[in-house]
């Protein structure tokens, strides 16, 4: 958290990939300034150039007549979190690499270039080397993100975790709902230890949440539990 050094995070969906990203903004020397996530997976192909730089007035048809910022400007001073990195398009790749080298970006019909300083953390649940192989993902752009690599371990390799996360997630659940926190009795417990959990943590604050409103602020049974969680 405390360099600048671009970080690429890599984990299964729902091991809290955003979190960790937070978590590393909020303990730098940026932590008083924005930290952006971006879904990648979520902008159009089309519009990735103009959400991510932004555009000048009249750019093109449709273009606000103020001029935008893009999100690489409104993040400047701060950290820029891209999920989901694996899918930016082959296309804006290169463009993207050169503002790393750089860090200057251009609005989309500008000719001004402005300098910005940003962190830049990315995450993906897929495996970049081997999109790097197959030629989804330029090789000269992995190694600009994965300076400084962390693996967060899916929830089934994290056994001993799981009684403390169920109690996090059972006071704050509860908080959120305005109810009693319930205990969560040790048959409960061990069927949260032993099942696998696919979904990872997302799965299990999902889990917990209904069996507190099941168990109504009391003693948390198996009964409480999704009907999955017992397979």
């Amino acid at each position: 958290a405390q360099y600048d050094s671009n970080i690429l995070i890599t984990g299964e969906t729902g091991t809290g990939k955003d979190v960790i990203a937070n978590f590393i903004h909020k303990n730098s020397n940026r932590s008083n300034e924005s930290f952006i996530p971006v879904n990648c997976s979520a902008i159009p192909e089309n519009l990735f150039e103009s959400e991510l730089f932004g555009y000048e007035q009249g750019a093109f048809s449709g273009a606000n007549v103020k001029g935008k910022p893009g999100i690489l400007e409104i993040a400047n001073g701060g950290t820029l979190f891209l999920d989901e990195v694996s899918e930016l398009p082959l296309a804006f790749q290169p463009k993207l690499l050169r503002v790393l080298e750089t860090r200057e970006i251009r609005r989309v019909g500008g000719t001004k270039s402005r300098e910005i300083d940003i962190r830049i953390i990315v995450a993906t649940n897929k495996n970049l080397r081997g999109l790097v192989k197959e030629n989804k993902f330029r090789e000269d752009l992995f190694f600009r993100l994965n300076v400084m690599p962390i693996t967060i371990p899916p929830l089934r390799e994290r056994k001993d975790d799981i009684p403390q996360l169920s109690n996090y997630f059972c006071k704050s659940i509860s908080d959120k709902l305005g109810v009693d926190c319930p205990t969560i009795s040790q048959d409960a417990m061990n069927i949260l230890i032993n099942y696998n959990w696919p979904g990872n943590i997302r799965e299990l604050e999902n889990a917990l949440e209904r069996a507190i409103i099941l168990s109504d602020g009391e003693l948390m049974l198996p009964k409480h539990l999704p009907l999955e969680t017992k397979s």
